[in-house]
């Protein structure tokens, strides 16, 4: 998994880079075809008072890509809200691809088993 962490307005310190690949361990625990991370982190300056930390992620999975985003008052507390919102997107994607292989339509007995009785 390539993992990329970038900041704007803001210095991406090794304990945010920590704290990241800590939260999507998670992630690869629940699904592990992962191929491609990027982590875009900011902060937004409203006014003096009001300062807005906002994280973004885009996951690229084998034939789709997942994009989160969450805000918040503080970086940390953004980064939990996305890893979270990512988690149950990654675990709809994982049941889905799962869904996916089920019986065919084919295969399915048309009116409920009414077929065998004509037969």
């Amino acid at each position: 998994m390539n993992l990329t962490i970038s900041g704007h307005h803001l210095e991406v310190t090794p304990a945010i880079r920590e704290y990241v690949q800590n939260k999507l361990e998670r992630i690869i625990r629940h699904f592990d075809q992962v191929i491609d991370t990027h982590v875009f982190l900011a902060v937004d300056n409203l006014t003096e008072k009001e300062k807005r930390q906002k994280a973004e992620i885009n996951v690229q999975v084998s034939g789709k890509t997942l994009h989160v985003a969450s805000v918040a008052q503080d970086l940390y507390a953004a980064i939990d809200t996305l890893m979270d919102k990512l988690d149950r997107q990654i675990l709809k994607h994982k049941q889905q691809l799962k869904d996916h292989s089920r019986t065919s339509i084919k295969r399915l007995p048309e009116n409920g088993g009414e077929d065998a009785a004509v037969a």
